[in-house]
């Protein structure tokens, strides 16, 4: 158990796999109750079976994030089924590479609506909640390519890396007082993310992941921001491999 950490209900999207499965059994392991989401309803039940199996509490609930009443509807049942939700963790993501050139604007709608509006809608479904008891913390995954443009290839995706850091930012700025609020920024983790290119490019991703620290490292960080007391609010976290130079 931590204190900071004990006790409090925590919603990660993406939660299946990855950093949204070991951050979930971490903060598990240290008190927390934790409400994982995600698209693929058999993944979760297994983290779930994991937390469960070693003692932590989790539930699972089966979410897309582009659908906005979807992602209304998880925070209201998590509510009632736990009593209350402390904090949000917007985790889901795509990283489709490919140059802008191929002008392939199905996977850029994708990107958008799962990296930028997925993040807005967990915002929107958790935000007014967390005003009305006064506390609340909402944890953002951007990425390094949200601080300096992955290119060629990664233009899109840097893109809506750089509008969840600027929102981020943003959102702090205007509920800070009462909402804590934290911009994640991984490097190369290793995680399903790799996966989600696909043709010419698809090789020279998975070579440059050969350096990907594991999940686990991105799980610490982000309890490192929870488990802070309430008058401490960590705004950003940079972490990325140490033989990484993007």
């Amino acid at each position: 158990m931590t204190r900071g950490i004990e006790g409090k209900v925590v919603l990660i999207t993406g939660g299946s796999t990855g950093i949204g499965a070991e951050t979930a059994r971490l903060l598990a392991e240290r008190g927390a109750k934790v409400a994982i989401a995600a698209r693929r309803k058999d993944r979760l039940d297994e983290v779930v079976a994991d937390i469960a199996a070693n003692g932590g509490t989790a539930r699972s609930y089966a979410l897309d994030v582009t659908d906005k009443s979807a992602v209304q509807s998880v925070v209201a049942a998590i509510i009632a089924d736990f009593g209350r939700l402390d904090v949000l963790i917007n985790n889901a993501g795509l990283m489709p590479i490919r140059p802008m050139s191929e002008v392939n604007t199905d996977e850029w709608d994708q990107m958008i609506d799962v990296n930028l509006k997925g993040t807005l809608y967990g915002i929107a479904a958790a935000l007014p909640g967390f005003l009305e008891q006064g506390s609340g913390h909402i944890i953002n995954l951007s990425s390094v390519a949200g601080i300096k443009v992955f290119a060629p290839g990664g233009t899109v995706y840097s893109g809506t890396k750089f509008a969840v850091s600027a929102i981020s930012e943003g959102l702090r700025h205007e509920v800070g007082e009462k909402v804590r609020v934290t911009s994640i920024e991984p490097g190369a983790v290793e995680s399903d993310l790799k996966f989600t290119t696909s043709g010419a490019a698809a090789e020279t991703v998975l070579d440059f992941y050969k350096q990907a620290i594991p999940a686990a490292s991105v799980a610490r960080a982000i309890a490192f921001a929870v488990e802070q007391p309430d008058d401490v609010d960590v705004n950003a976290i940079v972490i990325r491999p140490t033989a990484q130079q993007f």
